[in-house]
């Protein structure tokens, strides 16, 4: 059999055999069918991937040995053309799995958001975006550029920029998500487009010019201001989004602080994120500083190092142990964890970077303890500090 197939196989290279190729086609098809059969339980793929396989032994047919075993040859044939169907089919099943969620979502999401929503923390979720995306944004919905312009300002395709746009708001969308605030991509640009942008009082642009192009005198506020910020500008050299973020963020926090007696549930620069891994253990953590509520920090921590913070609170009422646990909070936004030392199985040290805020004004690291109580992994106390 192995002869009478590859003289089938030369018949048909040589002399281009529709009915060479025929015979073999016949001869094997029920042994390639099977194969895919087998692999996919889907007749009609099995189709397609048998249709594959002969198609290939067409193009290949020149480059074959005279000792291959056609039969052997198909049949691994088949079976990496099924196994490449069954990538596709995963693909497929996942694209349209993510498609129908995403469609879900977009169904319950609300169609507007308050502006009041958004507005507080807009900056600080443009602050988490890369320049490529925080520039694609600002000329897109801040600027009101259309994504011809967009592209050109970008150096890229008017499609490119249509994708950056899309990227970019999506991130924005997935930010407020985090913290509660639900709605739709459109929806959010939509709000964005609308109010990012509000007009100066009349006659401030004179007076700003003036100040800035004669270099005349400019209040004191201003000039606190602006010794802050070409600090600040000079940090960003070395660690550009955390620095922003971190500044912006802080202001946010500060600001959700003043509505926190009027808002029984807080927004929170962070994210409660459980207590399967130390990292999470951590976020969570710092979520539980950052709304103040003392019974989720005693949930984060182990109990001696809640004994700890108890000890530091005494004398102060709840009100007041709220307070500066939010203040507190304020300078943790941005800790970034850059290293892991496994202590034992039941302890780790996380080396966080610490960016610059107004209580710690130098960049540095923290290196925080977590030790795993009951299966959960809790913050157990600063280990030590190294603020250069």
């Amino acid at each position: 059999m192995m002869t009478d197939d590859m003289e089938l196989v030369r018949e048909y290279v040589q002399h281009q055999s529709e009915g060479a190729f025929a015979t073999l086609v016949s001869r094997h098809i029920n042994l390639v069918y099977s194969v895919a059969l087998r692999q996919l339980r889907d007749p009609h793929l099995a189709e397609e991937v048998t249709q594959a396989a002969f198609i290939i032994l067409a193009r290949k047919a020149e480059s074959l040995r005279p000792q291959t075993i056609l039969a052997a040859w198909l049949c691994r044939t088949a079976q990496y053309a099924a196994a490449d169907a069954l990538n596709i089919q995963s693909r497929r099943l996942r694209r349209e799995q993510e498609m129908h969620m995403e469609s879900m979502e977009n169904q319950l999401e609300p169609e507007s958001v308050p502006w009041s929503d958004v507005a507080p923390i807009l900056d600080a979720a443009m602050a988490q975006l890369g320049e490529k995306d925080h520039s694609a944004i600002v000329l897109r919905y801040f600027e009101g550029q259309d994504l011809k312009q967009v592209g050109a300002a970008l150096g890229v395709s008017e499609n490119a920029a249509k994708t950056r746009v899309s990227r970019a708001t999506e991130k924005l969308r997935q930010f407020f998500h985090r913290r509660g605030i639900t709605m739709s991509s459109v929806a959010l640009a939509e709000v964005v487009s609308a109010h990012s942008v509000q007009s100066a009082p009349l006659g401030m642009a004179a007076s700003v010019s003036s100040t800035a192009f004669h270099g005349t005198a400019a209040s004191p506020v201003t000039l606190s201001i602006l010794k802050t910020t070409l600090k600040i500008m000079a940090w960003t050299k070395l660690k550009t989004a955390v620095v922003v973020a971190v500044v912006i963020a802080g202001a946010v926090t500060a600001t959700v602080s003043v509505r926190r007696a009027k808002a029984p549930e807080p927004s929170s620069p962070f994210t409660f994120a459980g207590y399967a891994a130390p990292e999470d253990a951590w976020n969570s953590m710092a979520w539980a500083v950052s709304v103040g509520k003392l019974d989720k920090v005693k949930a984060s921590c182990t109990p001696a190092q809640y004994e700890r913070l108890m000890k530091k609170m005494a004398g102060k009422s709840p009100a007041e142990i709220s307070e500066e646990l939010i203040h507190h909070a304020t300078t943790m936004v941005g800790f970034q964890v850059t290293q892991k030392e496994v202590i034992s199985d039941d302890e780790v040290r996380l080396l966080l970077l610490v960016p610059p805020s107004p209580d710690h004004p130098k960049v540095g690291h923290d290196l925080q303890v977590m030790q795993k109580v009951g299966g959960q992994w809790k913050y157990a106390g600063k280990w030590g500090v190294d603020i250069k």
